[in-house]
């Protein structure tokens, strides 16, 4: 699949396994979302532990950065922004959930990528079904190479892409620029085919059900999170060692079928490891409104990606849970996250946001930031 290694440790078997019968002498180094799917699919989920591999890394332009950046990157508007920031984590040493959320916003990722992805939807009867299949460009300003906080507009996150399938959506496209601007966290703009125009798509965002997974999930819970974190105050909790989904090579290149069970990710191809993970809990700010009003999140300690989530309702019950499938991407050299899958508990259903299973992800050079435009779209669509 492109750059991505199919396998990584593949001669390991698994030091433990956990299931519905002995999980409980394990609970304390499990999150309340996968306890809840152990309890839900007793005969078929289940927690593999291996051997733990601290795969993370980074170029070395970015340990410089995140050098400088560990006295100089500030948050703003209380927290909502930041400032002096680029090129690496911004606060390695993080003091409150605010940098944490942060440092995860602004992750290593590569100056330029392509991929092509998938949105798949399990329904409560066990069946998985194609919400459509897309072609996308991704570029991160904030990772350029010859940048400077100086010079760095703000934006940390373009990308453009085309849906190919189902047929009724194919040639449908969207573009979405995410920026640390409070004024403007994100601009975006769709192109439907059955309109034959461009146009801005302000409400692609937070708890919006997010129509390129036909409504499955919410648009913030794409890639775990992502977007704006103003409708939340975050709250670090700490550091504690669980069991997370890591160097899952395996299963993000796996041929779909192999992919999946009938109500999750198949546990032969899903590798769970032994780390440390800050803890940030977020709920909802004075003022602000979201569907879940209270999220949990646990960011490895060493990549700064997200790894699990569990969501709360009104009444603080669980409602539902993000498991995501970080992958060792050597030619970068990093650990990345783009699949991500979401359970909601009381629908028994589940949302696979940009799975990579018999597609391509590639790193590539960088395109012209005109590419990743409303009006680039535009001229296209009418060639």
């Amino acid at each position: 699949m492109g750059d991505v290694p199919t396998t990584i440790f593949a001669d390991e078997k698994p030091l433990l396994k956990i299931d519905a019968k002995n999980f409980p002498s394990h609970a304390d180094r499990l999150s309340d979302g996968t306890q809840a799917l152990l309890k839900k699919y007793p005969d078929s989920f289940r927690v593999d532990v291996y051997p733990t591999h601290r795969t993370a890394a980074a170029p070395q332009y970015v340990y410089d950065n995140t050098y400088k950046n560990a006295t100089r990157c500030q948050t703003v508007a209380g927290g909502a922004s930041v400032q002096n920031c680029y090129g690496g984590i911004p606060f390695p040493i993080p003091k409150d959930g605010s940098e944490v959320i942060w440092n995860y916003q602004l992750r290593l990722e590569a100056e330029s990528t392509e991929l092509g992805f998938k949105n798949l939807v399990g329904t409560a009867d066990g069946q998985r079904t194609l919400a459509t299949r897309n072609d996308e460009s991704f570029q991160y300003p904030y990772y350029y190479k010859d940048g400077s906080p100086e010079s760095w507009s703000g934006e940390y996150f373009i990308q453009r892409f085309s849906t190919t399938a189902p047929p009724f959506k194919a040639g449908e496209s969207l573009v979405i620029r995410d920026s640390i601007n409070p004024k403007s966290y994100r601009q975006a703009w769709q192109y439907l085919v059955g309109q034959r125009r461009v146009r801005r798509a302000p409400t692609v965002a937070y708890d919006t059900p997010d129509f390129v997974a036909s409504g499955a999930n919410y648009f913030d819970e794409v890639q775990g999170f992502l977007g704006a974190v103003d409708r939340y105050d975050w709250k670090l909790i700490g550091k504690k060692e669980l069991y997370v989904p890591y160097n899952t090579n395996a299963l993000v290149t796996a041929k779909v079928d192999e992919a999946y069970s009938k109500f999750h990710l198949n546990p032969d191809k899903l590798r769970w490891e032994l780390h440390r993970v800050w803890v940030v809990e977020a709920t909802v700010a004075s003022g602000k409104r979201h569907a879940v009003p209270k999220r949990r999140f646990y960011f490895d300690e060493d990549s700064w990606v997200l790894l699990l989530m569990d969501g709360y309702d009104a009444e603080g019950k669980l409602w539902r849970t993000t498991q995501m499938t970080p992958f060792v991407m050597p030619s970068l050299p990093g650990v990345l996250v783009k699949p991500a899958t979401i359970f909601n508990l009381q629908a028994n259903t589940y949302s696979t946001v940009q799975a990579l299973n018999e597609e391509y992800y590639r790193i590539v050079p960088r395109k012209p930031e005109t590419y990743f435009t409303g009006d680039a779209v535009a001229d296209e669509a009418a060639r």
